[in-house]
């Protein structure tokens, strides 16, 4: 398989380094329906702020903090000081695909196009504005957060499960077309595990034959604006054998 090490994805984040609205520095809350996050801290502090049925955490991150967590986190990344995170992430190609909904007020989540047209970024535009557009999406995401998160502090889960319910609303036309991108990617591993697994028990090992080495092409010179913060994705979907050694 040439797919990365459990079919995930993999992206340099520089947490977004100014205020919103409510004074906390960071990027926009979101969740993901389908996969498993990871961050991996390489600079910087800060905090995870989550929200679950659990109840709300604040995590400390500082660098080699390692913090993951399962779909229906609400998650909030908070940069006190230069806060430079590896995000693995399961699924490489499912949050892109709409797995990642964004935290927005409820009458924005329930109507599929206030939803897209507040969550997508302008194309085509000076630097600024796009910038000004990422900025204004993440307050509207964190407008959306505030109010769940208070309630489930309070002990009222019924905000948190109406988005729940609303996301998986938002994403119910799409998700049968998601099952070809778990098959490729993580369940494809496992297949090849399992029967690598049955060959070796039988004496033998024709998959060391097919050995190779693989690296992803380079991240995008500039990084692009991600829901956390600036990121630099590594398309390891796209990932080619090396063939020189020099």
């Amino acid at each position: 398989m040439s797919t990365f090490p459990g079919g995930a994805s993999l992206s340099f984040l520089d947490v977004y380094d100014d205020p919103a609205p409510d004074g906390v520095v960071g990027g926009s809350p979101h969740l993901h329906l389908v996969s498993t996050e990871c961050y991996v801290v390489v600079g910087g502090e800060g905090e995870l702020h989550t929200v679950t049925t659990e109840g709300c955490r604040e995590v400390p991150l500082r660098p080699g903090s390692v913090v993951w967590f399962t779909p229906g986190t609400l998650h909030r990344a908070v940069n006190h000081r230069d806060l430079r995170v590896v995000v693995l992430m399961g699924n490489a190609g499912l949050p892109e695909a709409g797995d990642a909904v964004l935290t927005f007020p409820p009458g924005v989540v329930a109507d599929a196009d206030r939803y897209r047209a507040a969550a997508t970024l302008p194309t085509g535009v000076p630097e600024a504005e796009r910038a000004a557009a990422a900025r204004r999406r993440r307050d509207l995401a964190v407008e959306g957060f505030l109010p769940i998160r208070d309630a489930v502090r309070a002990g009222d889960q019924g905000p948190l499960r109406e988005f729940y319910a609303a996301a998986a609303a938002l994403v119910r036309d799409r998700a049968g077309d998601w099952e070809e991108i778990v098959r490729e990617g993580p369940l494809g591993q496992v297949d090849a595990a399992l029967a690598a697994l049955g060959d070796l028990a039988g004496g033998a090992a024709p998959h060391l034959d097919r050995a190779t080495v693989l690296r992803a092409p380079e991240p995008p010179p500039e990084p692009v604006f991600g829901m956390c913060g600036r990121l630099r994705p590594h398309d390891v979907r796209a990932a080619l054998p090396l063939t020189d050694f020099a």
